[in-house]
C-alpha cells in the first residue's frame, strides 16, 4: 500500500495484492506470483500468434474448473467442532504466521491467537468481531508475570493507572463498576457566571458544590458496601473525570478508581467482565456489575498499566500483549497478529480448510491436464494448459526459497500425486514429499478462491488491453470525406 509504483502494469498487480489483503488478510504473495506466471505463460502463446481473446477464454474455463475442484478437495468441519479443536486452530494460525515471522515467535503467537479466538467466538450464526481483541505493546525491558514475549491476557489491559497514591495496587475477587458519570466540578452549558461581594458568599458556593459531589461519592460507597461480601473488592472505572478529593474518599474506602478511561476500553470491559455501563448513580443495581478474579496496577518502565484479569468464563473480549526490541519488530508482530486472526476467522466462517504446502496446486495441475484438457476442443486447450502450468509456480517457489532443486522436487511431487492420488505437498525442511494434513499445514479455502479469481481477472485484463487501446485510437479518427 505504501510503495510508490510508477509502472502501470506493476501498479495494477500491487492493487490486486491490496484487494486480496483487504478481502482475506492473506495470500498476497501467491496472488502476485500467479499473476506474473500467468502473464509469462500467456506471452509464450501470444508471441506464436495465438489471439489473446482465445487464450483468455481458456484461462477462464480453467479457473472455473479449478474452483470446482477446490470444493471437492477441501476438508469440511462444522464451526462449533472446529472452535473446540485447539490443535487444528493452532496449525491454521501457524501455517499463516510461519511465512511472516520467525518460527519461535510464530509458535507463541499461534497459541495466543487461538486462545483469543476461542474467547471472542460468538457462535455459528453470528459474525466474528476481531475488534474485541485488544493488541497492546509494552517495553521489552520490562516483563509482566513470569513470561516474556507474546502473552494472552484473559481480560483487559489499560494503559493508565489510578491517580491516587493510597489506592490498592492489587485486588482479588473484584466487582467491576464501569460507569460514565461526572465526579468533578462541572462548567455550565450556557455562558454564565457567579458574582459575589463577600468571601462568605464565595465559600457558600464552594461548599454547595462540594456537598453535591460528596453526596454522589457517598452513593457509590453505600452501593459498594451493599454488594461486596467478605473477601470481595470493588473497582470503579469511570469514563469521565473524578476530582482529587473524591479520589481520596474512595482510597480511604479501599476502592480502586480509574478516571478518564478510553471509550474503546469501556466497551471491551463490559464484554470481558460482564455487567453493563452505568450512566446515572440513581439506578445502580448489582446486576450491572462485572466480575474479575484479579485487578492489578503494574509499572513497566515509565508507564503505568492496569490489568483486569481472570474474567468470567463468558468473557467475550481479551488482550494480546506484545513485546519487541524495537518499533519495527513490534509493528511486524502486530501485522502478524492481524493476519493470524483473519486466518482463523476465515476458517471458522468457511467451515472448511484445504491442505497447504503446494498440495492443492499440484493436485489441480493433474486434474486440469488429465481430466479437463481431453474434453476441450480447439485452441482453448492452450489457455487451460497455460493456467495449469502457471499454478506450479507455488510449489516451484517453495522449493526455490528452501534451497532445493526446483525440477527434481516438482517431478517428485507430480509422480507421487500420480501414483497415490493423495494430496501431497512439499516438506521444505527435508525436500521430501509429505502429506500436509498429517503435518498440520492448512490453508484457507477463501484465500485460494480469491487468489485464483483475482490473478485470472488481472491477467485477462492485461492480455486484452492491446485490443482496447487499438480500438480507442481508431475510434478517435475522423472518417475520410468522399470527393
Amino acid at each position: 500500500k505504501e510503495m510508490q509504483i510508477q509502472h502501470p502494469t506493476a501498479a495494477l498487480i500491487a492493487r490486486t495484492a491490496t484487494a486480496q489483503d483487504d478481502v482475506t488478510g492473506d495470500g498476497t504473495t501467491s496472488t502476485v506470483l500467479l499473476c506474473g506466471e500467468l502473464m509469462r505463460q500467456a506471452d509464450r502463446h501470444v508471441s506464436e500468434g495465438l489471439h489473446p481473446r482465445i487464450l483468455v477464454e481458456g484461462l477462464e474455463t480453467a479457473r472455473d474448473k479449478a474452483l470446482k475442484f477446490l470444493d471437492t478437495v477441501k476438508v469440511e468441519m462444522k464451526a462449533p467442532e472446529m472452535i473446540e479443536d485447539r490443535d487444528l486452530l493452532v496449525n491454521i494460525a501457524r501455517t499463516s504466521l510461519n511465512t511472516k515471522v520467525d518460527p519461535d515467535m510464530a509458535e507463541s503467537l499461534s497459541q495466543a491467537l487461538v486462545s483469543s479466538m476461542q474467547c471472542i467466538y460468538p457462535g455459528p450464526d453470528e459474525p466474528i468481531d476481531l475488534h474485541r481483541v485488544e493488541v497492546l505493546s509494552i517495553p521489552r525491558t520490562q516483563s509482566y508475570g513470569d513470561k516474556e514475549g507474546t502473552q494472552f491476557i484473559n481480560g483487559i489491559v489499560m494503559d493508565h493507572g489510578a491517580r491516587h497514591p493510597d489506592m490498592p495496587d492489587v485486588l482479588t475477587n473484584c466487582k467491576i463498576m464501569t460507569c460514565n458519570v461526572s465526579l468533578e466540578y462541572e462548567k455550565t452549558e450556557t455562558q454564565s457566571g457567579f458574582f459575589y461581594s463577600t468571601a462568605e458568599e464565595r465559600e457558600k458556593l464552594v461548599e454547595s458544590e462540594r456537598k453535591w459531589l460528596d453526596e454522589r461519592c457517598k452513593q457509590v460507597i453505600d452501593f459498594k458496601r451493599s454488594v461486596c461480601k467478605n473477601g470481595e473488592s470493588f473497582v470503579m472505572i469511570n469514563q469521565k473525570g473524578v476530582d482529587p478529593l473524591s479520589l481520596d474518599i474512595f482510597a480511604k474506602e479501599g476502592i480502586l478508581c480509574l478516571r478518564r478511561a478510553k471509550r474503546r476500553n469501556m466497551e471491551r470491559l463490559t464484554l470481558a467482565c460482564g455487567g453493563s455501563p452505568i450512566h446515572s448513580l440513581q439506578d445502580m443495581e448489582e446486576s450491572q456489575l462485572g466480575y474479575a478474579g484479579k485487578v492489578s496496577q503494574v509499572t513497566l518502565g515509565e508507564d503505568k498499566y492496569t490489568f483486569v484479569e481472570d474474567c468470567a468464563k463468558t468473557a467475550k473480549s481479551c488482550t494480546i500483549l506484545l513485546q519487541g526490541p524495537n518499533d519495527h519488530s513490534i509493528q511486524q508482530a502486530k501485522d502478524a497478529v492481524k493476519d493470524g486472526l483473519r486466518a482463523l476467522k476465515n476458517a471458522l466462517e468457511d467451515q472448511a480448510v484445504v491442505p497447504g504446502a503446494g498440495a492443492f496446486e499440484v493436485a489441480t495441475y493433474r486434474h486440469l491436464i488429465h481430466e479437463i484438457l481431453p474434453e476441450v476442443k480447439g485452441k482453448s486447450k492452450l489457455g487451460i494448459q497455460a493456467f495449469a502450468d502457471a499454478l506450479l509456480i507455488i510449489p516451484k517457489t517453495l522449493a526455490e526459497n528452501s534451497g532445493l532443486d526446483v525440477q527434481t522436487t516438482l517431478l517428485q511431487l507430480q509422480e507421487e500425486r500420480e501414483s497415490t492420488k493423495m494430496m501431497v505437498g512439499l516438506d521444505v525442511s527435508t525436500g521430501q514429499v509429505m502429506l500436509p494434513q498429517y503435518e498440520g499445514i492448512w490453508d484457507n479455502v477463501r484465500v485460494k478462491r480469491q487468489s485464483l479469481y483475482l490473478s485470472t481477472i488481472l491477467a485477462s485484463q492485461l492480455l486484452l488491453v492491446d485490443e482496447v487501446m487499438r480500438a480507442g485510437k481508431q475510434m478517435g479518427k475522423q472518417p475520410a470525406m468522399e470527393e
